[in-house]
């Protein structure tokens, strides 16, 4: 009875010490910063793992007052982009802790 009980200590402290690892990965990856594009690099998004944008460039040869939704749908290209980056990203990082649990 006593040899079961040190299984399920030593279980628990796995399980803590994998949720401290969660943690950890979960806070690097929502710090660092990923890049997003558009065609030709015209549109850039810079965003943090926890999908903050920080930053959008767009390079000034391609603005066009008449063009308005080329701009638009460049912006919204480069954003998708990024966003594709990091959920790839958080997939990679995340998976190992959450592949083969319900849900995920």
């Amino acid at each position: 009875m006593m040899r079961g009980m040190g299984n399920m200590q030593g279980m628990m402290k796995q399980v803590q010490k994998m949720q401290k690892e969660m943690v950890a990965a979960q806070a690097s990856l929502n710090e660092k910063e990923f890049m997003g594009e558009a065609t030709n690099g015209y549109v850039k998004v810079v965003a943090t793992g926890d999908r903050k944008i920080k930053e959008i460039t767009i390079d000034p040869a391609i603005i066009d007052p008449e063009d308005a939704e080329m701009l638009q749908d460049l912006t919204a290209m480069a954003m998708n982009d990024v966003l594709a980056k990091i959920e790839k990203e958080t997939e990679a990082v995340m998976g190992k802790y959450t592949k083969g649990l319900p849900g995920f």
